[in-house]
């Protein structure tokens, strides 16, 4: 079951809303879902060649922008008078070493000693600060997206896929608290794959190339999670991946992991015999 706007706790709700648009659906469907609640002005900072221009559609205006251009991204925020802004959508984590930074962005760099999701979009955050801009957690607006724990498709997991689950989220939550990932895929007892830089699609791909048919994939978001940012989300790009690898199960954190499309998630899980899943992360915990 997915959480009612009732069951959610009153949030002060922005007249204005800027959202950093990143890839996928997820930043005009968190535009889109922020309408629906309230917001009267939505203002998208896009990137061009990364955002898809469906946010067009959603956002009352789009500001476009280089990627690695954070001055001109900090400038765009306050002259377009932005108190509260959310992050939505991936940027590639490879990116980092391919952009051309501006020097704004090159300073920040050079004073992390750690250089990761957490510490890099955390001093984002506080650049976004300084011009007035407070940055929210990325799941706002998209409550209602997070599934509770329960079978999500027509298939539950079966009890070596269930075996897989509880494996692979204890050493999903280790590896995530190291800033390594939040991806684990288990076949059988064995680990075949641990997310790394290259994100969730590709380490569902190497587990696949590894184990062959049958993997469980399982998604967690790390152990002391900033929501501000990197919330672990499933799109249907994840599906065709699966697909590919010919995964048997997906098993998500309920509560802490967003669904874009569910519908279509679901109906794609059952077509392909996929057992779909969200549990309570808790016991997987030490």
């Amino acid at each position: 079951m997915m959480r009612t706007m009732s069951e959610l706790q009153p949030i002060e709700m922005p007249e204005t809303l800027g959202v950093i648009a990143g890839l996928g659906t997820y930043p005009w469907q968190l535009a889109r879902s922020a309408h629906a609640q309230g917001v009267k002005r939505v203002v998208a900072f896009a990137f061009k060649g990364e955002t898809e221009r469906t946010i067009k559609k959603y956002a009352d205006e789009v500001v476009w922008l280089h990627l690695g251009s954070l001055q001109a991204l900090l400038d765009a925020v306050k002259a377009a008078g932005i108190a509260k802004i959310v992050m939505a959508g991936q940027i590639k984590p490879t990116r980092l070493f391919t952009l051309r930074l501006d020097a704004k962005a090159l300073s920040i760099l050079r004073q992390l000693k750690k250089k990761n999701a957490h510490t890099i979009f955390g001093a984002i955050g506080d650049e976004l600060k300084a011009v007035g801009a407070e940055l929210m957690p990325a799941d706002r607006f998209m409550e209602t997206e997070m599934p509770a724990a329960g079978v999500l498709g027509a298939r539950a997991p079966d009890e070596r896929e269930q075996a897989d689950i509880r494996l692979g989220a204890h050493a999903a939550k280790v590896t995530s608290g190291l800033e390594i990932g939040q991806t684990v895929v288990v076949k059988d007892g064995t680990i075949l794959a641990v997310e790394g830089f290259e994100g969730t699609d590709e380490t569902i791909l190497r587990a696949g190339r590894l184990g062959g048919a049958g993997a469980v994939v399982v998604k967690v978001a790390k152990r002391g999670h900033d929501m501000r940012f990197d919330i672990p989300i499933i799109g249907e790009r994840t599906f065709q991946m699966l697909k590919k690898a010919k995964a048997s199960c997906l098993a998500v954190e309920a509560g802490r992991t967003i669904l874009l499309a569910r519908e279509k998630l679901v109906a794609e899980a059952d077509r392909l015999g996929l057992a779909f899943t969200a549990f309570d992360a808790s016991p997987a915990e030490p």
